[in-house]
């Protein structure tokens, strides 16, 4: 088992803290959080060892779990690869590109592994239709959530868009060609609502659209290709794909049959793949500890966390332009 500590025990840390528990992949040595009033608490309540600094915990592991503030994200970072450590690092990867392309090269200056929590790769939803996504040409995403106020310290692209970036970047094998974007400021001093449109070289588009000021909540995103349609629903984890086919000579009563002007027809058939229910969190923080023992590439690398965080500001350019 790797000895894994956690940086940051506020919402999501707590969360990280339980689940590093309950693994078999990891031993949950302790964690560290800088606020000592709410770590004493925290370790009264849960039990978990409370190190007095993070030298002492990066010290005491092989694995640190960074669940800090965005802003702290390079720094801890830092100290960890320096110790040799591998780092698991909660979405964005850092505060700017330049703070993540550093921690790629130390990475590799110290061999070390890092992995980050782009936890929607690890959705059974997506996973039960992403060997289906083949060169899809038009995307369209919506990832709505009701105001929060923990999260607006960063414009929404951060906070949430980013999600879909990285899903739609993991399945668009070409390179951006084009942005546009536009972001309203409603409630917080960063924009509360975006849409993007992004092009890519290959022809694909992908238009995304993320509030944090809805009356709902919503993460739904639709992939069109050659001959089917594929829809992805992240909160509810269902999904369902709509094919074409070149229609039979003679149709059952029941077949749904399209014809276009040029007389073509197509069977339209519709299917529910199966969703293997899951912890999406778990899963993303054992396929790390499956990556360090066999020492393979991580689901989700710095490098394309890198890729996201920079289509993301490219986006608040836009903003600003």
């Amino acid at each position: 088992m790797l000895k894994v500590g956690v940086l940051g025990a506020g919402h999501l840390g707590k969360i990280h803290l339980r689940l590093l528990q309950q693994s078999d992949q990891y031993e949950l040595v302790g964690f560290y959080d800088e606020n000592q009033e709410n770590a004493e608490r925290i370790s009264k309540e849960f039990g978990y060892k409370n190190f007095s600094t993070i030298a002492k915990l990066i010290h005491a592991v092989d694995v640190i779990d960074i669940v800090t503030p965005t802003l702290s994200h390079y720094k801890c970072a830092k100290v960890a690869i320096k110790s040799g450590k591998h780092i698991f690092i909660e979405k964005p990867i850092a505060n700017t590109v330049e703070e993540a392309e550093e921690i790629i090269a130390l990475a590799k200056e110290y061999n070390v592994k890092g992995q980050v929590g782009h936890v929607e790769r690890f959705n059974p939803a997506f996973i039960a239709t992403k060997n289906m996504i083949e060169n899809p040409m038009f995307i369209e995403t919506h990832r709505l959530a009701e105001f929060n106020p923990r999260g607006t310290d960063v414009p929404v692209v951060l906070d949430l868009m980013i999600h879909d970036i990285d899903a739609i970047l993991s399945v668009v094998h070409s390179k951006v060609k084009d942005i546009h974007a536009s972001g309203v400021s409603v409630i917080s001093d960063t924009p509360d609502i975006a849409n993007a449109r992004i092009e890519f070289e290959n022809g694909c588009v992908a238009n995304l659209t993320a509030s944090r000021i809805s009356m709902k909540n919503m993460r739904k995103t639709r992939f069109f290709q050659k001959d089917a349609y594929i829809s992805v629903d992240f909160l509810e984890k269902k999904c369902e794909v709509v094919r074409m086919k070149d229609a039979p000579e003679i149709p059952g009563d029941f077949d749904m049959i399209l014809q276009n002007a040029e007389g073509i027809k197509k069977q339209i058939y519709f299917t529910n793949p199966d969703v293997e229910q899951n912890n999406a969190i778990l899963d993303e923080l054992e396929s790390f500890a499956n990556a360090i023992k066999t020492d393979t590439t991580p689901v989700v690398t710095l490098e394309q966390a890198t890729d996201a965080l920079r289509v993301a500001y490219q986006i608040i350019d836009c903003f600003q332009k």
